[in-house]
């Protein structure tokens, strides 16, 4: 057995297995030291801060919604746009000293290929902030399963 006694047989070898009660005794009194700690750091210092006349802060960037339909059809912000005027559209914002985020919108049904042309020609323009956007599962519905 590995347990030890107090006579010693020269057959008997050493100890090898951790004595574990003095690290459980360290973690609990870490435990008390937390759980007493720890109501200390939720209490919020009232500060009367100084009052200077600054620049106002620095403007978030234009955002621009793409919105591509079942059909394959591209909406900029809301107006259809050709691909070609698509393509201007986005040399013209990457020129532009703040780069607008582009939030890409495509309906479930939208073919992958001209999602990816879409990205492709905003990447060639130039424009390096790209979002999706979707939109959550309703809420009483449940989560869906993977398909095999």
């Amino acid at each position: 057995m590995a347990f030890g006694g107090l006579e010693r047989n020269r057959d008997s070898a050493p100890m090898a297995d951790i004595n574990m009660t003095p690290l459980i005794d360290v973690m609990l009194v870490l435990l008390v030291i937390f759980i007493i700690t720890a109501p200390l750091f939720t209490h919020a210092i009232r500060l009367d801060l100084p009052k200077v006349a600054a620049e106002p802060a620095r403007q978030t960037p234009q955002t621009v919604t793409l919105s591509i339909d079942g059909a394959g059809r591209i909406f900029w912000d809301g107006q259809p746009v050709s691909a070609d005027e698509m393509r201007q559209r986005f040399a013209a914002a990457a020129k532009s000293p703040e780069q607008p985020d582009l939030q890409l919108r495509a309906e479930r049904s939208t073919r992958y290929e001209v999602i990816a042309q879409v990205m492709g020609a905003a990447q060639q323009a130039g424009l390096e902030r790209i979002g999706f956007v979707t939109e959550p599962p309703p809420a009483s519905a449940a989560p869906a399963q993977p398909s095999p």
